[in-house]
């Protein structure tokens, strides 16, 4: 009676010990209302659109061919295919397994005659879930699955970016080529005047120098950035995975990048969307899982094994013809001592997890840095765009002016040189300017999670 007791008191504490085995995973991600360091300008908690934020139409064309055939993109979707063929293999974890196991053989003993024995046996093994090791493992493999999911719309959202960031570099190219041009037109003009002063005696040599000089960096100018246009197209080619080629593109400033806080603001809940943070919270469900995988390896396991099928070798005997076979065995284990294991698994999992529960923490500070950084570009960009409009057109003038004096004879060469550079330097500053305000507003469209499809 007492030893009944006994199995009876052990089996009521395994049942309640291994109820928190089956429990689901319950979320710990936060993310803090301050963690971009920056008052939100509305709620809106939905992705935007790429379409709605890059409304270029020749844009979105090299967008949607790079998703088609981006080999990187293609190689995160095999991944995610693998990891539904696992999730697939761990759902069958519950029913058992067959396999067919023909065998035959020859003997004879003493030169006896010989004898012929075979079977046709369908063999089967179950692994009978008892404290939940089979569903944490396929709770385990969907984690792995949107894990996979995740890291396939990181590869997306920055696919769509690194086009949109070639195609503005391509279009500032093209307006820094355009000032360059102007300005070799302009400072060709103002060589051959200075020529012409030189040749009525009215200017010195080394002013005709100087002059050419100048004339001949802008040639050298243009040639680096139509060089510069070349390995950009051919960047942009390799994330469309075609071949070298010239890439179609609009204007400067013909379709303006929608900002996301123009597309209805920004709160910290937007962060929820980037793929990195959740990401980051799948792993932590796969660890979760693990570790309840460890809990569950001190307790019993029970297996099924059977064989069915034919034979003509009954132990002793042959006959012919054959005769039924079947073998039906169940085994029960319980694990005892295992040099320690299994207590030394438990901790690794369970280290895991608060390590992963850090790295968590460290993925949302980082992301709201990075919204921080974004705002703080964009606010820069377009202060600075309004001064070097503002400088831009004040240098202008004062080249013109000073261009007239000397044509009048009343400034040097050395004043119109100065003018001319200072103008030339402004006018690609406002052109690069114009270029890290449009990389800014990108930034910020990846750091609030990267758009949806």
């Amino acid at each position: 009676m007492k030893i009944k007791n006994i199995f009876l008191a052990v089996a009521v504490s395994l049942v309640l010990t291994s109820c928190g085995i089956y429990k689901k995973y319950e979320s710990k991600a936060e993310i803090p209302a301050d963690v971009m360091g920056v008052e939100a300008t509305g709620s809106a908690a939905n992705m935007i659109s790429w379409r709605q934020f890059f409304t270029d139409p020749l844009l979105q064309q090299l967008i949607e061919q790079a998703l088609a055939n981006n080999t990187n993109l293609a190689s995160a979707r095999i991944a995610v295919e693998q990891s539904e063929a696992s999730l697939k293999a761990a759902r069958l974890g519950y029913l058992p397994s067959f396999s067919l196991a023909p065998q035959g053989g020859l003997s004879s003993f003493d030169l006896s005659p010989v004898s012929k024995t075979y079977s046709l046996p369908l063999q089967m093994s179950w692994d009978v879930e008892l404290f939940g090791t089979i569903t944490n493992k396929k709770r385990a493999a969907k984690a792995v699955l949107l894990q996979a999911q995740c890291s396939e719309e990181a590869v997306r959202s920055n696919l769509v970016s690194a086009v949109a960031q070639h195609y503005s570099m391509l279009q500032v190219l093209d307006r820094k080529l355009e000032i360059l041009i102007q300005t070799d037109s302009l400072w060709n003009a103002s060589l051959e005047t200075q020529k012409t002063l030189w040749e009525n005696g009215k200017a010195y040599s080394t002013a005709v120098n100087q002059m050419e000089s100048s004339w001949l960096n802008v040639k050298t100018q243009i040639v680096d950035i139509r060089r510069s246009i070349r390995n950009t197209e051919n960047s942009l080619c390799k994330l469309l995975a075609i071949t070298p080629q010239p890439i179609a593109r609009n204007k400067w400033g013909a379709h303006a990048i929608s900002s996301p806080i123009a597309l209805g603001g920004f709160s910290a809940e937007m962060l929820r969307n980037r793929p990195d943070i959740r990401l980051a919270d799948h792993m932590m469900e796969e660890a979760y899982y693990n570790t309840q995988t460890a809990r569950a390896a001190f307790f019993p396991s029970l297996t099924l094994s059977g064989t069915i099928g034919w034979t003509n070798n009954g132990g002793g005997a042959i006959v012919d013809p054959g005769k039924l076979l079947l073998n039906i065995m169940g085994q029960l284990m319980q694990p005892i001592f295992a040099r320690g294991k299994l207590r030394a698994g438990l901790k690794i999992a369970k280290l895991k997890e608060e390590d992963l529960q850090n790295k968590y923490v460290q993925t949302v500070i980082n992301a709201g840095n990075q919204v921080n950084e974004a705002i703080a570009d964009c606010q820069a960009a377009a202060e600075k765009h309004e001064y070097y409009q503002r400088q831009v057109a004040t240098l202008h003038d004062a080249y013109t002016g000073t261009h007239e004096l000397m044509d009048n004879g009343k400034a040097s060469y050395l004043e119109v040189l100065t003018a001319q550079e200072t103008l030339l330097t402004a006018q690609l500053s406002e052109a690069m300017n114009m270029y890290n305000a449009s990389q800014a507003v990108i930034a910020l469209y990846i750091a609030l999670g990267g758009g949806a499809e």
